[in-house]
């Protein structure tokens, strides 16, 4: 068998030429099929070594969307907690909801006595021919 003349130490790496793979009795490792994650970059890691790979961003996923939600509720809860006026016109409010609420459960009561009425009326007429 005769040996080859290779120009780099790279392309002599077993691992890497698949050549040499097939010239040699040695076990050689598996190349993974997965690629790999790195869960500090949230990017794959490069196993081409002709390229080079950057991370996002040193925050990682940073959601500005998601962050201007949080700051304009946190503003407008620190409103509310440091303002008496604010504090007030919310709890009346809420007041005023709570008396229309117990005001319609009355409603729906008065007209659930009014059908148990009618239908009293209905058996005794019933009853009655």
């Amino acid at each position: 068998m005769e040996k080859k003349q290779y120009k780099s130490q790279l392309q002599m790496n077993p691992y890497i030429n698949t050549e040499l793979q097939q010239d040699t009795a040695e076990p050689t490792l598996a190349t993974p099929t997965a690629p790999v994650v790195n869960p500090y970059y949230n990017t794959q890691i490069n196993t081409d070594p002709t390229q080079v790979v950057s991370p996002t961003s040193l925050l990682g996923s940073f959601d500005t969307a998601n962050f201007l939600k949080g700051a304009l509720i946190g503003a407008i809860g620190a409103y509310i907690l440091t303002n008496e006026n604010a504090q007030k016109t919310i709890f009346k409010t809420i007041a005023k909801g709570g008396d229309m609420l117990n005001a319609g459960i009355e409603e729906l009561k008065e007209r659930m006595e009014d059908a148990k009425a009618e239908l009293e009326a209905e058996k005794e007429a019933v009853a009655s021919k």
